[in-house]
C-alpha cells in the first residue's frame, strides 16, 4: 500500500527551552505567517494546542516541499510552551509528545532551563530538533528569505565567523549532553544526529526549514506510531481550571481515538479514578468570532485524535494535571485498573531523605530522577501545594539535613508559611529543577558546615601548647605568659594538664595583640592567663601542656570523625598520658 494513502494522525510537537529564548514567539510566528496564507488551509486553535494543516505547511515551505507527497495531515503544536507542559503530558511513563523542538538563543547558548529540557527529553527518549533562534541578533546579520546554506554564503566574513563560532559552541554543549548534532543540511543519518535549524522567530528566517525538517522526520520515522485509531478516545489532562459559567473543566490533549459528547469517561485523580459523563466538548471559537469573552468556546459533538479539547463534566475538581483520560467502553473494571496504575506515583523511595512536592506526576518523576543522579535521597513524594501538615511532618524529622522540601511549580499555602516561621524546615520553591538542586547544594554545604561547627563546640577539643619562656608577663594571681599552640586548639575555660596528667587549672583568658579572643588554633602564639599556679613553681618556661578532656568527650571524639589529622594526633597523646595512671581510660 502506498505510503501516501495510509491514514495517520498529525504528530504532537512540544516546544521546550529557556525563558526568553523565543518559545512563544516561535509559535506566534508560525501562527501569524499562516494568516497570510489563509486560503491554503486555516490554522485551527485548539485548547492548549495549535494545529497547522499540511496545506499551510506546503504554502509556508514553498519550493522546499515542492513535488513531495506527504501522508502527514499536519502538525499539532502544544502551545503551552515549556517543559511544564511536556512533563505533564505523559502516557504510560513516556512523553505524549511525538516530537519536540528545543529552542536555544544562539547568542546566549544553553541556560538552566535548556539543560533541564534536554535532560527531560533524554529521560523520555523523545526525538527532538534544535531551533537555534535569534540569528537576527548576531551583529551585522543580513536578513534574507533564502535557505540557511545560501543565506550564510551571502553574509559578510566577520558575521559568518561569528555565526560559526556560536554554532560550534552549541554543537559542543549538545555533545557534552551525549548527543551528536549538526546543521540539518549536513546530516546524513537523522537517527544518529540532532538537526539544528538556525532561525529567527522575529523575522521568520528559517521557519520554513524547521517545518520541513519536522514533517520530514515524521514521515520517515514516526508514521507507524501515528497510525490513526478510530476506537475509544485516550488522552492526558493538561490543566484543571475554573471557567466562568462552566465550573471546573479539564483541558486535555487527545492522542488516540475518538471522544464524543455524552461518552462516559474515566480520569485519574489523587485517589480512586473518577468515572463521569461528558456534559460538553468545547473548542475555542476562531478569534474573529468572539463577540463576548463568555462565549469563547463552541460546543462540538465529537473530536478525533490528535487534538486539544476542553471538557465539562461533574466532579472534575478531583482530577490532577497529567492524569490519564479514557473513554469507558465494555470492560470498565479493566479501564479503572489501568487508569489507577497510571495515576499512581511509582517511585522507589529511601528510608530517609527529603520531601518532594510537585504539580504533576511527570515533574515529580523528573525531579526525583535528577535528585537521584546527584545522590540526593528522597523519602516522600506528593502532588500538590505545600500545606501546614507537610511542614509539621517535616519538622518532626530527626536529621536536620532532611528537614527540606523541594516544591516544584507549586504554591506554599498561607497557613504553611505561618507554620514555617516557627520551624527548622527549609523550602526550595522554584519552577526550574536545575535551580532547585543548585540552591539545595549551596544550602547543604553551608548547613553541614554550621552543624559541624556546632558539633565541634559541643565537645572539649584536644589542644597542645608550649610555654614560651621569653614571654612571662606575670608570675601569679593569675599567671600570664606566652604560649604557642603546637596542635589542635585551646579555648577560654578549658582545663589544662601537664605531661604527667597533673591538673594545672583552667584558661581564664586569651589575648592576641592585646585583644581578648575566645580560642586559638594550631600555629598561633598568644598570651594566656591561668589562676592558681605560679611560674617557676608548678610550671616553668618550655613546659608542654594539654587540654584535660573529660573521658566521655574523648570517647565520642574518637567515634565521631569530627577531628582533623593534627587534632587526632593530639588526642592520641592525651590518651597515652591518661592511660599512664588508668590503663582502661576512654575504653
Amino acid at each position: 500500500m502506498a505510503t501516501s494513502h495510509k491514514h495517520v494522525r498529525q504528530p504532537i510537537v512540544s516546544v521546550l527551552g529557556h525563558v526568553d529564548h523565543g518559545k512563544t514567539s516561535l509559535l506566534d510566528h508560525i501562527r501569524g505567517s499562516t494568516v497570510a496564507t489563509r486560503e491554503a488551509g486555516a490554522i485551527t486553535q485548539h485548547i492548549g494546542a495549535t494545529e497547522v494543516p499540511i496545506e499551510a505547511i506546503y504554502s509556508i515551505c514553498g519550493s522546499l516541499l515542492r513535488g513531495k507527497m506527504l501522508s502527514v495531515p499536519g502538525l499539532l503544536f502544544i502551545d503551552t510552551p515549556g517543559h511544564h507542559a511536556f512533563t505533564t503530558l505523559r502516557t504510560r511513563g513516556g512523553s505524549l509528545a511525538d516530537l519536540a523542538i528545543l529552542v536555544v538563543d544562539i547568542t546566549e547558548g544553553f541556560r538552566p532551563q535548556t539543560h533541564e529540557s534536554i535532560t527531560i527529553l533524554r529521560q523520555y527518549k523523545t526525538p527532538f530538533v534544535i531551533a537555534a533562534n535569534k540569528i537576527d541578533a548576531i551583529t551585522g546579520w543580513q536578513h534574507s528569505t533564502d535557505i540557511t546554506k545560501n543565506r550564510l554564503i551571502n553574509q559578510r566574513p566577520m558575521v559568518k565567523t561569528l555565526f560559526e563560532t556560536r554554532l560550534y559552541e552549541l554543537i559542543g554543549t549538545i555533545y557534552d549532553k551525549g548527543f551528536e548534532s549538526d546543521v540539518y543540511y549536513n546530516i546524513k543519518d537523522f537517527r544518529k544526529s540532532i538537526p539544528i535549524i538556525p532561525l529567527s522567530a522575529k523575522t521568520g528566517e528559517g521557519i520554513p526549514e524547521l517545518l520541513m525538517v519536522l514533517v520530514g522526520l515524521t514521515q520517515r520515522f514516526l508514521e507507524d506510531q501515528l497510525a490513526s485509531e478510530t476506537g475509544a478516545g485516550k488522552g492526558t489532562v493538561l490543566e484543571v481550571k475554573e471557567d466562568v459559567g462552566l465550573g471546573t473543566t479539564v483541558d486535555a490533549i487527545i492522542y488516540s481515538g475518538v471522544l464524543r459528547k455524552e461518552d462516559t469517561i474515566v480520569l485519574g485523580t489523587r485517589d480512586e479514578p473518577l468515572v463521569t459523563k461528558i456534559k460538553a466538548l468545547l473548542k475555542p471559537k476562531p478569534m474573529d468570532e468572539i463577540r463576548d469573552p463568555r462565549e469563547r468556546f463552541e460546543s462540538v459533538r465529537e473530536v478525533h485524535a490528535a487534538c486539544g479539547i476542553k471538557i465539562s463534566a461533574t466532579n472534575l475538581d478531583l482530577v490532577v494535571p497529567g492524569a490519564p483520560l479514557r473513554v469507558a467502553y465494555n470492560d470498565m473494571v479493566e479501564i479503572i485498573q489501568e487508569i489507577k496504575s497510571q495515576s499512581q506515583v511509582k517511585i522507589d523511595l529511601n528510608k530517609d531523605g527529603l520531601y518532594i512536592k510537585a504539580d504533576t506526576i511527570g515533574s515529580l518523576e523528573a525531579l526525583v530522577k535528577e535528585s537521584r543522579e546527584k545522590g540526593i535521597h528522597v523519602r516522600k513524594v506528593e502532588i500538590g501545594n505545600v500545606s501546614k501538615r507537610d511542614i509539621m511532618e517535616i519538622d518532626a524529622v530527626s536529621n536536620p539535613l532532611d528537614r527540606v522540601i523541594f516544591a516544584f511549580n507549586v504554591k506554599v499555602l498561607p497557613e504553611a508559611k505561618e507554620e514555617l516561621a516557627n520551624t527548622e524546615v527549609t523550602i526550595f520553591n522554584e519552577d526550574v529543577i536545575y535551580t532547585i538542586i543548585e540552591k539545595f547544594d549551596l544550602w547543604l554545604a553551608q548547613k553541614k558546615e554550621e552543624l559541624e561547627k556546632k558539633r565541634r563546640e559541643d565537645y572539649t577539643h584536644p589542644g597542645m601548647i608550649k610555654f614560651l619562656p621569653e614571654y612571662v608577663f606575670r608570675v601569679s594571681h593569675p599567671a600570664v605568659f606566652g604560649v604557642r599552640v603546637l596542635g589542635g586548639r585551646i579555648k577560654v575555660d578549658m582545663k589544662l594538664m601537664d605531661q604527667d596528667g597533673k591538673s594545672i587549672g583552667s584558661i581564664k583568658g586569651l589575648q592576641l595583640d592585646k585583644k581578648a579572643i575566645t580560642e586559638a588554633l594550631q600555629g598561633a602564639e598568644v598570651a594566656i592567663s591561668i589562676e592558681g599556679v605560679t611560674v617557676g613553681r608548678q610550671i616553668k618556661g618550655g613546659d608542654i601542656f594539654f587540654t584535660d578532656i573529660p573521658e566521655s568527650d574523648a570517647k565520642k571524639l574518637r567515634q565521631m570523625d569530627v577531628l582533623n589529622e593534627d587534632e587526632k594526633d593530639v588526642l592520641n597523646k592525651i590518651f597515652d598520658i591518661k592511660r599512664k595512671t588508668n590503663k582502661f581510660w576512654g575504653m
